[in-house]
């Protein structure tokens, strides 16, 4: 493969700097070259510098990349996506419109069981076309790596089978993915008044098959009083983390503290939503180096206006990250640079620390830092052209997808 040699960039946003996830001030250092250039080398970058620089490193037959005097910025990582289910809920969407509260539509069988339904229907070549269909999405918004999660299976042969399609997508090497299985995302309407025999079909069936075909490295529990609480989402986490899965959690979405505190007692990569957490809940994950996952457009999306407290979370030394939560009930969108725009506008992030919270700081939430999230030597040439003349112009200017080319291990996807 020869070298590819990207020049003319107004700006390349490196996020070079420690080989952790960035907290406090970190979050805004963002290691801009102006008048920038990068050259990759076998699918991974050989360096970043000035165009002068550069340009005297490129070898005769490299492939020159003009990007027109755009930005160049890290591809971004999404740490909490749903991208495997058939149907949608548009119509749900439209009765929240009209009043309907998310509880009140899941307890007349709507909700996460209603797209159970049909993705127990659907075949796998049919979730593999849509789930690629998504791909495209994601990657027009700059996104180049995704935490895909199961969750709308809830038996073990449906599970599986969104695993494998899960599988199958990152194998096609045109978006990389992190799996999750999330097998504890509801009680399926079968299991309805039988909560244990469903929780012991997850613990001695579920867990160890997806673990013995190695189908998924986390394993994520929806922790609310009305879905599987702390008593039930322990038990499971527990089994889970004896077989080697790492830990991640759906935490404080509706309810306060209780699923940050789990997810600090457990020691989890990531604790996701927390809309309703607390000062006692922010501690216990500071303490515990929990990293938290904020989904602002799935609260934009149900219309409750409650955002997590990202600057408080900042304040106490948390490493933020940001992710789409891309699903078809509460947050049907993959674009990176809407949330970018929700966090600086409702969590009140700066737009440096967006960029962070969704690049490098996603990527080691995912345990990816060493090889995605930043533009420095040895990692993955994975990075989008933006269309724009300045980093902050990706969330200021909103509703807009803005990459112009992505490009995965040196290679493009779109343009």
């Amino acid at each position: 493969m020869s070298d590819l040699v990207v020049v003319n960039c107004r700006q390349v946003v490196t996020l070079a700097g420690p080989a952790r996830a960035r907290t406090g001030a970190e979050m805004r250092e963002l290691a801009i070259i102006a008048d920038g250039a990068l050259v990759a080398r076998d699918g991974r970058i050989l360096k970043v510098g000035t165009r002068a620089e550069i340009e005297r490193l490129a070898s005769a037959n490299a492939e020159i990349v003009d990007a027109g005097g755009r930005v160049v910025l890290p591809g971004f990582v999404d740490a909490h996506t749903h991208p495997v289910f058939a149907g949608n809920r548009a119509d749900e969407f439209e009765q929240r419109a009209e009043g309907a509260t998310y509880a009140e539509i899941a307890a007349r069988g709507g909700g996460i069981r209603s797209t159970v339904r049909r993705t127990r229907e659907a075949g796998e070549a049919d979730l593999l076309a849509a789930a690629r269909r998504y791909r495209g999405w994601f990657l027009r918004g700059g996104t180049t790596t995704i935490e895909a999660k199961s969750g709308y299976g809830l038996t073990l042969e449906a599970e599986l089978k969104i695993l494998r399609v899960i599988r199958e997508l990152g194998a096609e090497g045109s978006l990389r993915t992190a799996p999750t299985f999330l097998g504890a995302h509801e009680v399926p309407d079968e299991y309805r008044g039988r909560r244990c025999d469903y929780i012991r079909l997850l613990i001695e069936e579920m867990l160890p098959a997806v673990w013995r075909e190695g189908l998924a490295e986390s394993c994520d529990v929806f922790c609310e009083p009305s879905v599987f609480p702390v008593e039930e989402a322990r038990g499971i986490l527990e089994a889970a983390r004896a077989l080697g899965f790492r830990i991640r959690m759906h935490a404080d979405q509706f309810s306060a503290d209780e699923g940050s505190l789990l997810a600090a007692e457990m020691g989890a990569d990531t604790a996701d939503h927390l809309e309703a957490t607390t000062e006692r809940g922010w501690t216990a994950l500071a303490a515990a180096h929990v990293q938290p996952v904020l989904l602002p457009a799935s609260v934009c999306c149900l219309g409750t206006h409650r955002y997590p407290a990202a600057r408080q979370m900042i304040e106490r030394g948390l490493a933020v990250t940001l992710g789409t939560d891309f699903n078809p009930g509460s947050s049907p969108t993959t674009s990176m640079p809407l949330v970018l725009s929700l966090a600086v506008t409702q969590l009140k992030m700066t737009c440096a620390e967006a960029i962070t919270a969704a690049t490098i700081n996603a990527a080691c939430s995912l345990r990816r830092g060493g090889r995605v999230g930043s533009l420095e030597e040895g990692k993955l040439a994975d990075f989008a052209i933006h269309d724009c003349d300045d980093y902050r112009e990706l969330p200021y200017f909103f509703g807009r997808d803005t990459a112009r080319a992505v490009y995965i291990g040196g290679v493009r996807q779109i343009c």
